[in-house]
């Protein structure tokens, strides 16, 4: 076991398989024992603990970790003092922020913020939407829900706010959007102190580059093909690039290797042109990693 371990959160919950699958993208296996909230990693400098987002960062400012992934919503819940090394733009469906939204019955006379004065709003983020009502001069009562909110209208809430990806539950469960309270991402953040110590500062770096590199890498593909140099303007004038492709020379002079990455849903289009413009031996291969 190294001496210098880097303590490091990973977000229970909706986010651990994304997190997870995230982090074997970067070069991280990381195990889930079952009932264990400690997580083994391939790494023997990184310690890892899965805690609730909604909990991760008050464990990071008061440097139980060093270090941990949660959403930008729970952080300006708690008000907690960190450090945000980065933004991670992943969720547990899509790669879109998910979104804080007052939602009412259907039926609801509310149509807007100003007719919550006075009223009840169920949810799970008091401190986030009292401060929203405060900047739209609402008084209204906001209780904390435990859980199952989008039932609690019209019995037991006026009107809640939530968060949703897609806003299926909400309309399953005939409420409607009145207005968006927060947009919020997945930030990777820092315990102060821990932020400023060369070594695990570096240590964090790295994880992020990675962690980066992978996200980038989603959603594209590597091309490699020859061409002959009569064809090799015409080809090069089809090729998206990430920034320009590689052309090289083949031991025979008359004929180049390009190689470029790009959308993978690209590919169905982009190859029968290739191959009409004088494109030979294309290959298509996946990517891990792309780091600019």
């Amino acid at each position: 076991m190294s001496e210098r371990i880097l303590k490091l959160g990973l977000p229970a919950g909706s986010l651990q398989e994304a997190t997870a699958e995230l982090f074997r993208k970067a070069g991280y296996n990381i195990t889930f024992a079952s009932r264990s909230y400690y997580p083994t990693i391939d790494d023997p400098e990184i310690q890892c603990t899965l805690l609730r987002a909604q909990e991760m960062a008050r464990y990071v400012q008061d440097g139980v970790l060093d270090c941990g992934l949660t959403g930008y919503d729970w952080i300006l819940e708690q008000d907690a003092q960190v450090v945000e090394l980065a933004e991670l733009v992943y969720s547990k469906i899509s790669r879109r922020p998910v979104r804080w939204v007052l939602a009412v019955p259907n039926d609801s006379p509310i149509q807007s913020v100003k007719d919550l004065q006075g009223k009840r709003i169920a949810t799970e983020v008091v401190n986030l939407t009292k401060r929203w009502l405060a900047q739209h001069g609402v008084e209204a009562i906001v209780e904390f829900s435990w859980g199952a909110t989008e039932v609690k209208p019209p019995r037991l809430a006026d009107a809640i706010v939530e968060v949703t990806e897609t806003g299926s539950s909400l309309r399953a469960n005939n409420l409607r959007i009145v207005a968006e309270v927060l947009q919020s991402t997945t930030r990777f953040i820092a315990n102060r102190e821990a932020a400023r110590d060369p070594w695990k500062r570096r240590k964090m770096e790295d994880i992020l580059l990675m962690l980066k590199g992978a996200m980038q890498a989603e959603g594209k593909v590597g091309l490699m093909l020859n061409v002959h140099k009569d064809h090799l303007k015409a080809v090069l004038a089809l090729l998206p690039a990430l920034q320009k492709p590689t052309v090289s020379s083949l031991s025979d002079p008359d004929w180049y290797a390009v190689n470029t990455i790009i959308d993978e849903s690209l590919v169905r289009t982009i190859i029968p042109k290739l191959k009409e413009a004088g494109g030979c031996g294309i290959v298509e291969y996946p990517l891990n990693k792309i780091i600019p």
